[in-house]
């Protein structure tokens, strides 16, 4: 189960990852703390047809990944999230009912992480794993408590762990490229039919899966802060 701040984190943080798990027959689940509402530069734009626009885009994004399985979206408002109680609620409740055995998501402690809702959202991973794992959180939820075996944090400020993706590259540039109302504010693909500027987003996702790969010596790879003892 990967969880992001918004919808294209979980692309941008484990996309190649989450391809070849799901390649393999594995059960991918994504998790969307926030609506997405602020995702556009256009001070114009309708932001109820937005947040409907970037929910269809993560659905296409994950089934591009070979994900069959939920996309959950918490609905809290962009910009604003909060790991507070009742959020961490939300993604206990979540850890229970899917029971997933790896947990993926945001490093909080990633130093001058700037966007408030990613370092919330990594805080809300840990704490609702946390809160799944023990019977006495959350007993109201009627569900049984479940610990995941591993947590990969992506984007990790001491990265210990490489997955290794060589093969599904281009799986993740899919994934990422059905975030259309994205190409401007985050892809900086201000024109939908260059070619030239999707070659250009092209070639830096690959560099840095080439610039992760190298870390773990391979072509590609995914590299993550592991934490085995849940």
């Amino acid at each position: 189960m990967a969880v992001g701040a918004h919808p294209d984190d979980i692309e941008f943080g484990c996309g190649a990852t989450l391809a070849k798990w799901a390649a393999a027959g594995c059960e991918i689940h994504h998790l969307v703390c926030t609506d997405g509402s602020k995702g556009s530069w256009d001070p114009d734009e309708d932001v109820a047809k937005l947040v409907a626009i970037r929910q269809e885009e993560q659905r296409e994004a994950a089934a591009a990944l070979g994900g069959r399985a939920e996309v959950v979206f918490l609905g809290w408002p962009d910009g604003e999230l909060e790991a507070g109680l009742r959020q961490r609620w939300e993604v206990s409740y979540w850890i229970r009912k899917l029971r997933p055995d790896v947990v993926l998501g945001h490093d909080p402690w990633k130093r001058y992480r700037l966007h408030p809702d990613h370092r919330a959202a990594g805080f809300l991973v840990t704490d609702g794993i946390v809160a799944a794992r023990d019977p006495h959180f959350f007993p109201e939820q009627g569900a049984a408590h479940h610990r995941p075996t591993h947590l990969l944090l992506w984007e990790a400020d001491e990265a210990d762990h490489v997955e290794t993706v060589d093969g599904f590259a281009e799986d993740k540039l899919r994934a990422l490229l059905a975030h259309r109302s994205q190409f401007r504010s985050t892809m900086h693909i201000e024109n939908s039919e260059s070619g030239q500027e999707q070659a250009a987003f092209r070639a830096r996702v690959l560099g840095r899966l080439e610039e992760e790969g190298r870390l773990g010596g391979a072509t590609h790879g995914e590299a993550f802060k592991l934490i085995d003892r849940l």
